[in-house]
């Protein structure tokens, strides 16, 4: 089968002869009928904008896909972190709608449907690698791939993904962090005929998606009574909780990272969460998910003032505590800020059919006290057989980079630090 051709930039990748049906191969010997399956590998960023209808469609079929798989936070994150993005921080911004060789989104479509895809980059560290778009504040990767396919076809699906992803491996590892358990990318983990090597990756904390009443439940009775003590305090002195429109957004995310920022004032707040290109990704990523129902922006209101705000990310099975912001007064007047913003999430999530609420990267102390279920995270490398050098110089550097984290963790006794 000759390979296909595509519109578009970038170049084409054979078609996954293996996941082709012995039938349709006997077709296109007889006739001129189109592959079963074509593959895209999409370098500008104009037409990764223009994928996005597609690309939600099926962002919403994946089953196990996450918010940090939307096409919103992926587009706005190469606008503000990518190599564009990069280079107008420096002042020598390039022409729009101009091909960013680093840019490498697998599309993957099935009779011209897209049902599988992968957005990626490629970089250099020391090898080239290809990492997912989102970068580290992203809490999860994955692929994308089209579960309401069932049988022969799905497996069909991955095939062709995997198959489009192993022709990138020829020159780059593949390099996926914080893959959740039970994501796709296992699927094509599972596939892989070349080196490979899955190691541990960051811990995560999750609950059920169920109401309130349903978390305290969970807890000893005298933990629930404290609980609910403290949410009778919050009812008393009258916080407020509003759900933030899509049009205010903006101004809303100001405030919240306003907040954030004395919140965790003197105390070693990531350097990142002040930065402007943040603020710039946050604000775009964020306006569109709420306007797609992908995201709850909350502000709290005391006397009708802004004290806290939080960002809840969600997709069809998860909803995530992302970032928030509270006032330091509100601690002295003893308000458990904690509690207060998972009554947010608890109120949001519980009836939705979601089944998680995740309280993301992270093993603070208090999120302890809700007795959530430990998740870790996974990192899997997937390379071509002539690059497996190179696979093995990066677990090298990955152990040594533990060994490092270990003793640092050591020596300062503790975890801590600012992860909301």
């Amino acid at each position: 089968m000759a390979s296909p051709t595509r519109a578009g930039t970038g170049r084409a990748l054979r078609a996954p002869v293996s996941s082709v049906p012995v039938s349709a191969l006997l077709t296109a010997s007889r006739s001129p009928s189109p592959p079963v399956f074509t593959t895209e590998v999409c370098t500008d960023t104009a037409r990764f904008a223009a994928i996005a209808p597609e690309w939600n469609a099926l962002y919403r079929a994946s089953r196990t896909a996450t918010p940090f798989q939307s096409h919103a936070w992926l587009y706005s994150w190469w606008l503000s972190y990518g190599t564009g993005g990069r280079a107008r921080a420096r002042g020598r911004g390039r022409a729009r709608g101009l091909t960013h060789g680093r840019l490498r989104v697998v599309l993957v479509r099935r009779r011209g449907e897209l049902v599988a895809a992968a957005a990626l980059m490629r970089s250099h560290r020391p090898v080239p690698v290809l990492v997912p778009l989102g970068g580290t504040i992203s809490d999860f990767s994955d692929v994308l791939l089209d579960e309401s396919r069932t049988g022969e076809e799905a497996a069909a699906c991955a095939d062709a993904l995997t198959d489009a992803l192993a022709e990138l491996a020829r020159t780059a590892v593949i390099d996926l962090r914080e893959v959740r358990p039970g994501a796709a990318a296992e699927q094509v983990r599972a596939r892989w005929k070349g080196p490979q090597r899955r190691l541990a990756d960051s811990i995560c904390l999750e609950l059920p998606a169920v109401p309130m009443d349903g978390l305290l439940a969970r807890l000893p009775a005298s933990r629930a009574q404290r609980f609910r003590a403290k949410l009778r305090k919050l009812d008393a002195l009258g916080v407020e909780e509003r759900a933030v429109p899509a049009d205010e957004v903006p101004a809303a995310v100001g405030r919240m990272l306003e907040l954030h920022r004395r919140q965790w004032e003197g105390r070693g707040v990531t350097p990142e969460h002040l930065s402007a290109r943040f603020a710039e990704h946050l604000t775009r990523s964020a306006r569109s998910m709420v306007a797609s129902g992908d995201a709850r922006l909350t502000e709290f209101r005391l006397a009708g003032a802004v004290v806290a705000a939080d960002l809840t990310l969600m997709s069809g099975g998860l909803a995530g505590g992302y970032l928030y912001g509270a006032d330091p007064a509100l601690r002295a007047r003893k308000v458990d800020v904690a509690t207060m913003l998972l009554r947010g999430g608890a109120g949001e999530s519980g009836g939705s059919g979601r089944a998680t609420l995740s309280m993301l990267r992270g093993n603070e102390p208090y999120k302890h006290h809700w007795r959530p279920e430990t998740v870790r995270n996974q990192r899997l490398l997937l390379a071509g057989p002539a690059l497996a050098p190179s696979l093995w110089l990066l677990l090298a550097r990955a152990a040594g980079r533990e060994r490092a984290a270990a003793l640092v963790k050591r020596l300062r006794g503790t975890e801590g630090g600012d992860k909301r």
